[in-house]
């Protein structure tokens, strides 16, 4: 189904150019009339790294336990 993000925009696998353009239309239909380049830029990156956090979840690709509480030591986080 894909990942809904802000604004109502929803990602999904993406294997035309086609598909790109339609997100990529919908992504700034939803954006305010206000919306800066620098928004739009900001929102593709986000849901660029969305799809990739997705694909990784779909390979499997998890940090275990133990590797988050070592990044969250290491940033200062408090566990």
């Amino acid at each position: 189904m894909g990942a809904l993000l802000p604004h109502g925009v929803r990602i999904v696998a993406m294997s035309t150019a086609t598909k790109l353009k339609q997100q990529a239309h919908a992504l700034i239909d939803q954006l305010p009339d206000s919306a800066t380049w620098d928004d739009v830029i900001e929102e593709a990156r986000f849901c660029k790294a969305v799809e990739a956090g997705l694909a990784a979840a779909d390979r499997g690709s998890f940090a275990t336990d133990e590797e988050v509480r070592a990044a969250f030591t290491k940033w200062g986080v408090k566990t």
